[in-house]
């Protein structure tokens, strides 16, 4: 036994993740003495957490975890420079902080991808560094940028101490996959005592599990083998593969979202939500108030608007846009299907902002709602291929099959033998129509709901996530980015 727990504390566990159970037991122990602590005062209970958000960070990385004590390190500390200087020495400041912060990320996720693109164009081989990824550190990246940056412009005012920054950079649901959060949103909480929304948290926990491992992991069982071999199956199948991406991506990292802010809530802390039913979207500049909301409004602030925004004229703008998908797209992985995926968004957000004027004289009746939804859905559909395919012969191949042998002959024999599967993909979707306020009147009736009816609706959603994950339960996706 003691041999047992002294592994659980020193070995890295490469299936660690707010869904695994290892987690599970460590959280729950966490979470008993951080409720004894709630009244303790804030520094020890502060720095309690820190400790684990370390301790979580070593097991999802190993010695790779030092990188985030150091990178609040540093960041605070550039912050600082930044408060006391004026003039050039404080751009000065910034734009070392601004070097500082990228660097392990352009290191570690980029050098195998410089490597390979540079000798692709050299006629050459390079021989790629193969190194692996810390977890988290595209959004812990961005969210110290996020904060040298407010501090430089003087939108975050507050100064926070060394160890309420490293709460904020390190804290542990954000960890791996965000939702990317504003210092402005987190620290100023830090310095209330914790607010309980325990049924909240506890109702965000049981949605993100089910999208998680009862939606996304059992899709993507099917959806896998589409993309890994999309000729050994129909062309109706291959459309179906794509469909279930679409479904498995969004409750995939919305149900990671949904268990980040649910942790967040049952600690007392509260922050923003992360999807808005972005499939709804009759556009794409829609989509992206809708999708992945912390990262699009992160680009927005930090790179859109910093490249003109709205301010200097048609072309100005439709070229800042395309130049953050571009980086949006790059950000998600180091490949150049991921700026593919980007530079199509791209092309379609500026299309829309260049039809607009044209767009806002064309009645709004419900034919009109129902074609510009199919078509942003059709297109949004599209370009996950993009993202999904493990390189570009794959995509072009699954298309072409889908448009050389489509049949709707398929559709009753694969229904037969994929009952369930189509079951839980129709069922995603229609749930996905929900309105906002079906939504929020959902949530708030199990927050009223006796005790026994919650304590029977966890044991539910339980047993569903354990009769599906036999297998284990997947990695998030994003939290390979």
């Amino acid at each position: 036994m003691t041999d047992l727990i002294a592994r659980f504390l020193t070995e890295p566990d490469p299936a660690w993740g707010l869904v695994s159970p290892a987690f599970a037991a460590a959280f729950l122990l966490f979470f008993g003495v951080y409720l004894l602590l709630r009244r303790s005062p804030r520094a020890l209970r502060m720095c309690y957490v820190v400790l684990f958000n370390l301790f979580f960070a070593y097991k999802a990385s190993g010695p790779l975890m030092l990188l985030l004590p150091a990178s609040a390190l540093l960041s605070w500390s550039f912050a600082e420079g930044i408060r006391r200087h004026e003039g050039w020495r404080r751009r000065s400041l910034l734009v070392l902080a601004l070097i500082v912060e990228f660097t392990p990320l352009l290191y570690f996720k980029y050098a195998d991808f410089a490597l390979l693109s540079l000798g692709q164009l050299l006629r050459t081989n390079f021989q790629p560094l193969d190194l692996l990824l810390p977890a988290g550190i595209s959004f812990y990246t961005f969210q110290a940028v996020s904060y040298t940056v407010d501090v430089y412009r003087r939108r975050f005012t507050m100064r926070p101490s060394l160890l309420e920054y490293a709460f904020y950079l390190t804290f542990f649901p954000l960890l791996m996959a965000g939702p990317i959060t504003r210092a402005e949103v987190l620290i100023p909480q830090l310095r209330e005592a914790p607010r309980a929304n325990a049924y909240d948290g506890l109702y965000l926990l049981l949605l993100g599990i089910l999208k998680k491992v009862v939606v996304a992991d059992y899709v993507a069982q099917f959806t896998g083998w589409v993309f890994e071999a999309p000729a050994d199956y129909s062309g109706f199948e291959g459309l179906m593969g794509i469909m279930g991406f679409t479904l498995q991506i969004y409750c995939d990292f919305s149900g990671y979202s949904d268990m980040a802010i649910g942790t967040a809530a049952l600690m007392g802390y509260e922050l923003k939500e992360n999807f808005r039913f972005p499939y709804q979207s009759q556009n794409l500049t829609e989509f992206w108030r809708r999708w992945h909301i912390a990262l699009s409004t992160w680009f927005r602030d930090y790179l859109y608007i910093p490249l003109g925004g709205n301010r200097h004229g048609r072309l100005r703008m439709y070229a800042g846009c395309f130049i953050t998908m571009l980086a949006a797209g790059l950000w998600h992985g180091a490949s150049w299907l991921f700026v593919l995926w980007g530079a199509l968004h791209g092309i379609g957000l500026v299309v829309h902002k260049a039809l607009k004027p044209a767009l806002d004289y064309v009645p709004d009746t419900p034919w009109v709602r129902f074609l510009s939804w199919l078509l942003t859905f059709l297109y949004v559909t599209f370009a996950w291929i993009f993202f999904r395919s493990p390189d570009l012969d794959t995509a072009f191949l699954l298309l072409r099959h889908i448009a050389e042998s489509f049949s709707w002959d398929y559709l009753v024999p694969f229904v037969k033998a994929r009952t369930a599967w189509s079951v839980i993909l129709l069922a995603g979707f229609l749930l996905h129509g929900l309105r906002q306020r079906h939504a929020d009147k959902l949530r708030a009736a199990f927050v009223r709901s006796p005790w026994l009816v919650k304590f029977l609706l966890t044991l539910l959603t339980f047993q569903l996530a354990l009769s599906i994950s036999q297998q284990g339960v997947a990695p998030f996706i994003y939290a390979q980015f």
